[in-house]
């Protein structure tokens, strides 16, 4: 799930639309991200419905911030450089 919430980011498929509201398209469709002032993130997709998580919120919280992107780069470099050694 964080690989591919990156790989949204990477493919500018988040659309920032308003205040704490976001646009991500993803695989089977668009969704709505909407961030609350308390940080809680909802997202109107059926895995996020069914299990309150998905990819598509994951990448929108990793936009708002950006240590956590920048950890999660840090990540997918390190296995990236350890799978082609």
């Amino acid at each position: 799930m964080i690989r591919k919430a990156y790989d949204l980011i990477q493919k500018r498929k988040v659309e920032h639309i308003g205040e704490g509201a976001y646009n991500v398209v993803g695989e089977h469709g668009t969704y709505t991200v909407a961030q609350k002032i308390n940080g809680e993130i909802n997202c109107n997709c059926p895995g996020f419905i069914r299990r309150g998580r998905c990819s598509h919120s994951l990448a929108v919280l990793m936009l708002t911030k950006p240590e956590l992107l920048r950890s999660v780069e840090r990540e997918i470099e390190r296995i990236s450089e350890k799978q082609n050694s």
